[in-house]
């Protein structure tokens, strides 16, 4: 019994999202996919949305980072 839950407490823990090997904030399991937590201001733009994979949400922080870089 205890090993099932601590399984499913490894499938909850946070994902931390890097640009160019800095972390810019981490993916929880949610709804169906995973929410960005934003933890650095080029990566706020998104902070909150849904993505249905790890990666997409990596593709967004990526696009924010660059798009701020602009400015």
């Amino acid at each position: 019994m205890q090993e099932n839950s601590l399984n499913r407490a490894e499938t909850h823990r946070p994902t931390v999202i890097e640009v160019g090997g800095e972390p810019l904030g981490v993916v929880v399991p949610a709804e169906g996919g995973y929410r960005f937590l934003a933890v650095k201001l080029p990566a706020f733009a998104v902070d909150g949305q849904h993505f249905p994979s790890i990666e997409t949400a990596h593709l967004a922080v990526s696009a924010a980072v660059r798009n701020s870089d602009l400015v």
